[in-house]
C-alpha cells in the first residue's frame, strides 16, 4: 500500500482501518512516517495522527525501536505534549519502552503523567490500562482506574450534596451522559471491570455499577433506534467471521459483504435526506460483540444485545468513521477502491 501521493484525512482513516490486514503493515507505517516528513498530507495538522498510527502499527507488530521512533516524531508533530491528540501517543511510546526492555522506569514515568487524564479524557482509561496490562502491571491499572471512579464518584456526590458510597446508577450523579457520549465515569468503571474481570477479582460496589450503567446504555439505546439501523460496519474478514459464529445476524447484516456496505449507503443516504448532519458508520469487531454479549449473559443475535453494543462502539471516536467521503477519495468501507466506484452506486 506504500504511496507517494498526498495522503487525505480519508486515507488516513482508510489507514487505520486496514493496515495490519494489508501483506506489509510495517511498509504502511513507514509510508505513514515518510508522508508527515515529506508534507505529502492534506492538512499538515494531521502530522501527530498518522505518526501516532504508524507507532501503533509498529508497536503492535512487536517493532520497539519504530515504534518510539515514531511516537517520539509523533509528539513532537503536535503543538505540545498537553495536545488532547497526544495523550495515546505518549501511551504507545511507554508500551514501546516496556517493551525494548532495560526501560521500565521511564515507561511508569510516561504513563503516571498521563494518570490526571483519567478524570478528565474519555479514552485515556482504554489506553492507559492497555499500556499497563501488556506490561504485566493490570494489578496497577486496577488500583488507577479504582482511585479514578473514586474521585469522580466523591466530587458528583458532594456536588450533589449525598454520599458517594450510596450512588447507584439510577441517581443523577451516576447518570452516563447523552446515550450518543457517555462520559468518562462509564469508561472508568468499564475499564476497572474488564481489568478485574482478568484479575480474577471479586465482583464490588463499582463492579455493580459498571453492570447497571452498561444495563442503562442499552435501554437508552433501544428508545432511540431499531436494532437494525444501528449503523456498525463491519469489515470484510469481521463480517465473514461474524456469520461464520452467528449466521442468524445474515437478516440483519445482509447475507454478504456488498450486500451489508449496500444497506449501510442506503440507509445513510434516507438519514441525509432526513436532514441528518455528521453522519458515519462504525466499525465493530466480533470480539467486541461477543465479549459485550458475555458480560450482559446474553446472545448476540438478541437485538438489546446489539442495540447495547453499538451504542458503546458509538461512544468511541476512534470507531467512527466519516460519511461521505468525496467521489474521488477511498471508500469509506476500506475496500482501496474510490467511493465513486465502489458504495457511492450501492444506495441506487
Amino acid at each position: 500500500m506504500p504511496t507517494r501521493d498526498v495522503l487525505t484525512k480519508a486515507d488516513l482513516a482508510e489507514r487505520r482501518r486496514s493496515a495490519l490486514g494489508t501483506a506489509d503493515p510495517l511498509g504502511v507505517a513507514a509510508d505513514l512516517a515518510e508522508a508527515a516528513e515529506q508534507g505529502r498530507l492534506e492538512d499538515p495538522d494531521d502530522a501527530g495522527d498518522a505518526l501516532t498510527l504508524a507507532a501503533e502499527i509498529a508497536e503492535i507488530r512487536a517493532r520497539p525501536e519504530a515504534a518510539l521512533r515514531y511516537a517520539e516524531r509523533a509528539l513532537a508533530a503536535y503543538p505540545s505534549g498537553d495536545d488532547p491528540r497526544a495523550g495515546f501517543a505518549r501511551a504507545l511510546r511507554a508500551r514501546a519502552l516496556f517493551r525494548a526492555g532495560g526501560r521500565d522506569d521511564e515507561a511508569m514515568a510516561e504513563l503516571t503523567a498521563l494518570r490526571p487524564l483519567l478524570l478528565v479524557q474519555p479514552d485515556a482509561p482504554a489506553y492507559l490500562s492497555a499500556a499497563l496490562d501488556a506490561a504485566g502491571r493490570s494489578s496497577t491499572a486496577e488500583t488507577w482506574l479504582s482511585e479514578a471512579v473514586d474521585t469522580l464518584l466523591g466530587d458528583r456526590a458532594t456536588a450533589a450534596g449525598t454520599s458517594g458510597q450510596a450512588i447507584t446508577a439510577t441517581d443523577p450523579v451516576a447518570d452516563l451522559g447523552p446515550p450518543d457520549a457517555p462520559g468518562v465515569l462509564f469508561f472508568l468503571l468499564q475499564q476497572r471491570h474488564r481489568v478485574r474481570r482478568n484479575l480474577n477479582l471479586p465482583h464490588d460496589r463499582q463492579d455493580d455499577l459498571a453492570d447497571r450503567l452498561e444495563s442503562q446504555l442499552v435501554r437508552r439505546a433501544g428508545e432511540r433506534r431499531d436494532a437494525g439501523s444501528d449503523l456498525l460496519f463491519w469489515p470484510r474478514a469481521e463480517f465473514d467471521r461474524l456469520l461464520a459464529e452467528h449466521a442468524t445476524l445474515s437478516e440483519v447484516y445482509g447475507p454478504d459483504w456488498d450486500a451489508h456496505r449496500g444497506r449501510l449507503e442506503t440507509e445513510l443516504v434516507r438519514l441525509r435526506g432526513a436532514g441528518q448532519a455528521g453522519l458515519g458508520v462504525f466499525r465493530a469487531t466480533v470480539d467486541g460483540l461477543n465479549a459485550f454479549a458475555g458480560r450482559r449473559d446474553g446472545d448476540p443475535s438478541d437485538a438489546a444485545v446489539r442495540a447495547g453494543y453499538a451504542a458503546e462502539v458509538q461512544a468511541r471516536p476512534s470507531a467512527r468513521i466519516p460519511w461521505p467521503p468525496e467521489r474521488n477519495d477511498a471508500c469509506w468501507c476500506g475496500s482501496g477502491l474510490k467511493y465513486k466506484k465502489d458504495c457511492l452506486p450501492r444506495s441506487r
